[in-house]
């Protein structure tokens, strides 16, 4: 894990075993506050249980749960949780998968769904899935099994796995040198101005939310991350885009369309959850908030996946549909556009 400026991150690879050093520009903050921007999942009750039982420590001591963090404070936060080889349990999920052949799937992912076991997510999730209804998958350099790439929870969309070590290879190497093909399916907040852009920025994360993402534009800390964007079309208020990454990097797409000031729609980990444009009209605010239960989720769908294929040497190319809580919401911002101009 990159480090960051003054913040410093060095966490463990135990799934709830935690280590952070706060920043010199932290102000005091309750540490159960805190710890909330960094540990995901982890609810304040949750933490406040680990303080009551003497499992964070500041500085080597154990604090209670009304501790105030200071600058340059080393936090430390153990929390129970399963052996490690209960962490990867075959669950009989069902898959909707588009393709598959002797050496690779394609898979339709739910939003909702987690790809793989992690801190407050150890069933239920895409591998949990795929170790049931697959044998002797391969395991990627993060030891999980079939994975070439992942998506968010609540994103919903596309995903290649690899069901050979030779096909895990080919298929990593077309994803690190950028010649896979990604669309994504976007709404955003605003009028997104130009019909065509790029957005260039480094993604690393964010300093004082280990949670989210962030932009570095001078490219001094995070990775490089390149996504371009078409506008496909315009509802006022908020825009749908089709998106297509070069990179791959973590939260990529909703961090650099908030980056541009285009947050999505009903992203809540950046933002999007709020009425960010539009009139103060409480008939205005409450058709935005059925906007949100239709889709209580990000709107975001992978549409579209392409590689080429590890043994035949073949482009294939892979579509998906939008599914049906981001169609509906779409539609509903469509008609709202259309009888506002007819107004």
């Amino acid at each position: 894990m990159e480090a960051q400026d003054e913040f410093e991150i060095n966490e463990e690879e135990l799934f709830e075993h935690h280590s952070f050093k706060a920043s010199k520009g932290q102000d005091p903050l309750r540490i159960d506050k805190f710890l909330m921007n960094f540990i995901e999942n982890a609810t304040r009750n949750k933490i406040q249980q680990a303080a009551r039982d003497g499992n964070v420590w500041v500085n080597g001591a154990t604090v209670k749960q009304n501790y105030k963090v200071k600058a340059g404070d080393h936090i430390r936060v153990m929390f129970a949780h399963p052996p490690h080889e209960n962490l990867l349990i075959p669950e009989n999920i069902p898959l909707d998968i588009v393709y598959e052949d002797d050496v690779l799937l394609v898979v339709n992912k739910p939003a909702g769904m987690v790809v793989h076991p992690g801190h407050g997510n150890y069933s239920g999730t895409l591998i949990n899935a795929l170790i049931y209804h697959f044998e002797n998958l391969p395991k990627n350099s993060d030891e999980r099994p079939g994975l070439v790439h992942r998506i968010d929870k609540d994103t919903s969309g596309l995903l290649v796995v690899a069901k050979t070590e030779a096909a895990m290879t080919h298929l990593a190497k077309q994803f690190f040198d950028k010649t896979s093909e990604r669309e994504y399916i976007a709404l955003v907040w605003g009028n997104v101005e130009e019909e065509t852009g790029t957005i260039e920025g480094h993604i690393g994360r964010n300093p004082k939310n280990r949670l989210q993402m962030h932009v570095f534009p001078e490219g001094e800390q995070g990775k490089e991350a390149v996504t371009h964007y078409r506008v496909l079309e315009r509802y006022g208020y908020v825009t749908l885009l089709s998106c297509t990454l070069e990179t791959g990097r973590t939260h990529q797409i909703r961090v650099h369309l908030k980056h541009i000031g285009h947050t999505l729609f009903n992203d809540e980990r950046y933002g999007g959850e709020k009425v960010l444009k539009g009139t103060t009209f409480t008939k205005y605010k409450q058709f935005v908030d059925n906007a949100f239960k239709i889709l209580p989720r990000q709107a975001l769908h992978a549409k579209t996946l392409g590689f080429v294929h590890p043994t035949s040497g073949n482009f294939m190319r892979f579509d998906s549909e939008i599914p049906e809580d981001m169609a509906n919401c779409i539609e509903k911002w469509k008609h709202y556009a259309k009888h506002s101009q007819a107004e």
